[in-house]
């Protein structure tokens, strides 16, 4: 089933050049696009592939405006956002049927809004899902989670009971959310590591991704808290008590120990570590493999850090000079 492309269009901003009675169901690259599908443009150079492709809506600026085609334009602002926006609202169109699988567990006392839809084998607790959720195959939900509207929980996921999760939140295959913290209290007699109580809670705010294998511990008296927006790649792992702010993007394999904040808008690449209560403040960027030693904070909107410990790119590059010169001595 489709979307009008006169409504997909008002979804999305953009304006309708050419026949706007049709519809459309997916997306597409230029090369593998059928029919019914929606391409985009996101320059002049783009255009012509995006012409000749068999997909009647293109998404373009308005440099396309005036172009000689018979598909239909949508004209925006920003081509490649646009296309997203209508990836999205078109993969939802074609989202899993309602209803709870006859294989699924559900307490009793789960209270579960319209339109949910609960995957084969799941095991739900007394929890609070929102409207038009999806729970997949093999998920394990605990008791007192609550879930907002249009969250989509892959198979396999398991969250610990006392976690909240925002609207809208995505959490890939095989992640664990709310988790023990790894909190020890050495006896000094004995010197045996004893369990510090992790009885605090998890809390993922609106709009947040989580890859697929990613950990999130819970607070240990406290919460644990994913700001609004951001967006956590496959493999990442997050210790307890953490602060993450909004729309922070964080790239596959990186690690963080307990109680560091992550301000708002942060920049993190691939396999960085970041250790206890380090302080990353907003608009910080941090470089692939980057280490941040414990109760370290880093400064500065739109500055870059590389290396271990992260330093500045300039300064970081000036230090790989200088041993590159003792190197020749």
């Amino acid at each position: 089933m489709g979307k009008p492309i006169k409504e997909l269009a008002e979804k999305i901003g953009a304006r309708v050049v050419g026949d706007g009675t049709g519809e459309a169901t997916g997306v597409a690259s230029v090369t593998t696009a059928g029919k019914a599908d929606v391409v985009f443009a996101e320059n002049e150079e783009n255009l012509g592939p995006a012409l000749k492709s068999r997909a009647s809506v293109v998404i373009a600026g308005e440099f396309a405006e005036k172009a000689k085609t018979s598909k239909t334009l949508l004209i925006v602002a920003h081509p490649r956002l646009a296309f997203a926006r209508a990836a999205q609202l078109l993969r939802h169109q074609a989202s899993q049927q309602a209803g709870i699988h006859p294989t699924a567990v559900v307490h009793t006392s789960a209270k579960l809004g319209q339109q949910v839809s609960v995957g084969a084998s799941a095991v739900l607790g007394k929890a609070v899902i929102g409207d038009r959720s999806l729970i997949g195959a093999g998920c394990v939900i605990g008791d007192g989670v609550e879930f907002g509207e249009d969250c989509e929980i892959y198979p396999n996921v398991t969250i610990y009971p006392g976690s909240r999760l925002g609207n809208r939140v995505i959490v890939h295959a095989g992640a664990v959310l709310g988790s023990d913290g790894f909190g020890y209290v050495r006896n000094p007699q004995s010197g045996r590591h004893e369990k510090f109580p992790q009885i605090g809670r998890l809390e993922v705010e609106d709009d947040v991704e989580i890859g697929a294998n990613t950990t999130i511990d819970r607070g240990a008296l406290e919460v644990t808290r994913i700001g609004r927006g951001t967006k956590i790649d496959n493999l990442v792992h997050i210790g307890h008590n953490c602060q993450f702010g909004e729309d922070v993007i964080i790239a596959a394999q990186a690690g963080f120990s307990g109680s560091i904040t992550i301000e708002n808008r942060v920049v993190i690449g691939g396999q960085v570590g970041v250790g206890e209560h380090a302080r990353i403040q907003e608009g910080v960027l941090l470089g692939g493999q980057a280490g941040v030693l414990p109760k370290k904070i880093l400064r500065g909107k739109g500055v870059a850090f590389w290396g271990t410990p992260a330093k500045p790119l300039r300064e970081y590059l000036k230090s790989l000079a200088s041993l590159a010169r003792l190197g020749k001595r």
